[in-house]
């Protein structure tokens, strides 16, 4: 079996389940099965979709990452699957917010989004990433050609939305999304340094091929 053969029909299953833990757990958790949700159950179930949302967006981040440090092109066949799970999470997030925390008051939804900036910059990252996942087809990315990069670019700004909707919402505890934006600014810095040797060496390649052909 090859590598390719593997990574479908072994390594995406494997995955798919994994990354289905964590909505799992939350169920288990609501019907009791699992402990339980706490004091403030709707509360526990936003956090627990918003911060694996934010999770997998880092996830997928850092895909091209891994596969340009460790030379198997393999891993970028996840970068699909790991990306439609962030828009999942952040989906679960907002539909929880809707419906169990605002009881679908469009009064005070629109509100909430125009008025509290915490809310309107999630609201922002919902909305890119949804534009995302609504493109992420190979059709879809034939269709749309060089524009399609430049949307899918978006999920840095979309990854540095959720820190902040995170850190603003927290307020005073800011430990954990202080990991997240580490993280994030980890694999910016890594994205900005690749891009930039990659100039530098066509620059170099260029400017012997300039030598080459003046002697």
């Amino acid at each position: 079996m090859d590598t390719l053969t593997k990574v479908l029909y072994v390594g995406k299953p494997v995955v798919f389940l994994l990354c289905l833990v964590p909505a799992a757990t939350i169920v288990a958790q609501a019907f009791g099965l699992a402990g339980g949700l706490g004091a403030n159950p709707i509360e526990a179930i936003q956090d627990h979709f918003g911060n694996w949302g934010l999770r997998f967006i880092l996830i997928a981040l850092a895909v091209t990452p891994l596969r340009l440090i460790s030379g198997r092109n393999w891993i970028g066949r996840f970068r699909r699957m790991l990306g439609l799970f962030a828009f999942f999470y952040v989906a679960m997030h907002f539909l929880a917010w809707l419906v169990l925390d605002q009881s679908m008051n469009w009064q005070a939804i629109i509100a909430d989004i125009s008025e509290r900036p915490f809310i309107t910059i999630g609201f922002a990252a919902l909305v890119m990433l949804s534009a995302m996942a609504a493109t992420s087809t190979t059709g879809m990315r034939r269709r749309l050609g060089r524009r399609w990069q430049q949307l899918h670019n978006g999920v840095y700004a979309v990854g540095a939305l959720g820190v902040w909707h995170y850190w603003w919402q927290v307020k005073a505890d800011i430990r954990e999304p202080l990991v997240y934006a580490l993280v994030l600014a980890a694999l910016l810095a890594y994205r900005a340094w690749y891009r930039l040797r990659g100039r530098k060496r066509a620059q170099a390649r260029a400017h012997a091929r300039a030598f080459d052909s003046a002697g």
